[in-house]
């Protein structure tokens, strides 16, 4: 009888081997971020082979930088790039929430709970927890637009400036723009060590211009831009070896000169180009003071055609007529090289507004995180234009877990316990924030839940530093309800995915097929 009732565990223990091993590679993950959550979160030193240092708070720095194997903690390091990619910020929130949704699902399957129940109801759960989480966002409309300040000051990380130049930026672009899912304000961060922090209407390429006997300035800049390489066009080598094709190659060249000398008759000062030039086409602008920037990632060149109204052209282009290829100039207030940052910028593009936010600090490493810093700043306040503010602060959260336990209330089964294993990981982003700024999270978490209550608040939380509760609204600390709910979403279905693995298999080498 004894070595039947032993034998049950342990034989339980076997069925579940890949859940717990799973379950303990994606606690790990998420020790390494945590500690990085909240005002009082602190940073990590990431350390390579050759030496090289990165410090940083930055949840998807951390997990892309860090030296992982096992697969299931890569499935969640995959759920925080989903998130950057989508959102833009929020990825150590979701990491956290996957976490804990994980350990509280494990949790009730060793109560003998059946994994497919508690999958069911983490599902259900989630649904209906984003589904309340959403039904508390504020209008930015309502709010007014001092909250997009306060939003990149919390996504920030009390980065004052840099607060003030991203809310700077999202007025130059304007709420129409933000809204567009294609534009991704975070894309227009730069950075440069020494450089003065500013944002400005335009923006700076890392390029040079082609020649220093070329301008470095031009002022009422009329730019051309060739989506090719500004060249003859090309003859086949076999063809070149014959008298035909010789005289054909002459033909284009000699062509090409005559409309390329005609491009400054037309106006062209700046022309940037996305593969290589000509030594004639060189020659030949450059005598006549025009700028040419060349080999420019056909991103940046989508930008410049953006800003300056440009369009641009193929190198057969430049044989249009002269009223024709007129219709495909842009124009800017000026273009400028900056010969110690080895930068060109583009300022006054007469085509859509344009505004780029460049960061600046005196080392290497400092400015790569104050980058991180204000694309995650930036990206939450874009987040928050399109899809309005929640309470910051974990509070938002610990309000949508209590909406999740009635929800329990009404479900039948055992599939309850798993809408109970949401309802508790919605609690873990308050209890980590209180933990990391040095508070008994059991004790101030029940705090905040009994006032909350009490008051029938979604925006109590505890302030970070004395302790007490507070209103997060009346201290202006606000979440982009996007990231919360894109986090959520993520977070609920890699729980799903992990919970679901049964077996662990080692796959062979396709290699060995091969021989």
């Amino acid at each position: 009888m004894s070595q039947s009732s032993s034998q049950k565990p342990q034989e339980a223990d076997e069925r579940l081997a890949a859940l717990y091993s799973n379950a303990t590679a994606v606690r790990a993950i998420s020790s390494a971020v945590e500690g990085t959550i909240g005002p009082k979160g602190l940073d990590t030193m990431l350390v390579d082979t050759r030496g090289n240092v990165i410090i940083t708070n930055d949840g998807v720095t951390i997990l892309n930088r860090m030296e992982v194997t096992h697969p299931a903690a890569k499935m969640l390091i995959n759920v925080a790039s989903a998130q950057q990619e989508e959102i833009g910020d929020g990825t150590t929130t979701a990491t956290l929430l996957a976490a804990a949704l994980l350990n509280e699902g494990v949790a009730q399957v060793e109560r003998g709970v059946p994994v497919t129940r508690v999958i069911e109801g983490i599902a259900s759960g989630v649904h209906y927890a984003v589904e309340r989480l959403q039904s508390r966002a504020r209008s930015l409309d309502f709010l007014g637009e001092d909250v997009l300040y306060q939003v990149a000051m919390v996504a920030g990380r009390e980065h004052d400036d840099i607060a003030h130049l991203v809310t700077e930026a999202a007025h130059l672009i304007g709420f129409e723009k933000l809204r567009d899912p294609q534009y991704r304000l975070s894309d227009h961060v730069m950075s440069s060590v020494g450089a003065q922090s500013e944002v400005f209407q335009g923006l700076i390429l890392n390029k040079q211009r082609m020649s220093p006997q070329m301008p470095a300035s031009v002022l009422e800049a009329k730019i051309l831009i060739v989506d090719d390489a500004l060249e003859p066009e090309e003859i086949d080598s076999e063809a070149l070896g014959t008298e035909a094709g010789f005289q054909l190659y002459r033909h284009y060249k000699e062509e090409f000169r005559k409309h390329i000398s005609a491009l400054p008759q037309l106006g062209i000062n700046v022309v940037f180009t996305d593969r290589g030039v000509s030594p004639v086409a060189e020659e030949v602008l450059g005598e006549a003071g025009v700028m040419i920037v060349q080999r420019v990632a056909s991103k940046d060149l989508r930008k410049i055609a953006e800003h300056t109204g440009a369009r641009p052209i193929k190198r057969t282009g430049i044989a249009k007529q002269p009223e024709e290829l007129h219709r495909f100039l842009g124009r800017a207030e000026s273009v400028v090289e900056d010969e110690r940052m080895e930068t060109i910028r583009i300022v006054g593009g007469y085509g859509k507004p344009l505004a780029t936010i460049l960061v600046g600090a005196s080392t290497e490493e400092v400015v790569g995180e104050r980058s991180r810093i204000a694309r995650d700043a930036a990206s939450s306040v874009q987040a928050a234009v399109r899809g309005g503010v929640v309470p910051g602060g974990g509070s938002v959260e610990l309000w949508t877990a209590r909406e999740v336990e009635k929800m329990r209330e009404t479900v039948r089964g055992m599939t309850g316990f798993g809408v109970e294993a949401v309802a508790r990981a919605l609690r873990k982003p308050m209890t980590q924030i209180v933990q990391n700024a040095g508070f008994n999270p059991l004790e101030k978490v029940e705090e905040a839940n009994v006032a909350q209550v009490e008051l029938g608040s979604d925006s109590l939380a505890i302030n970070c530093e004395d302790g007490s509760v507070s209103d997060m609204v009346e201290y202006g600390i606000y979440d982009p309800t996007l990231v919360k709910t894109h986090a959520l979403r993520a977070a609920g279905e890699v729980t799903v995915a992990i919970m679901r693995i049964h077996t662990i298999i080692r796959m062979k080498d396709h290699s060995d097929d091969e021989e």
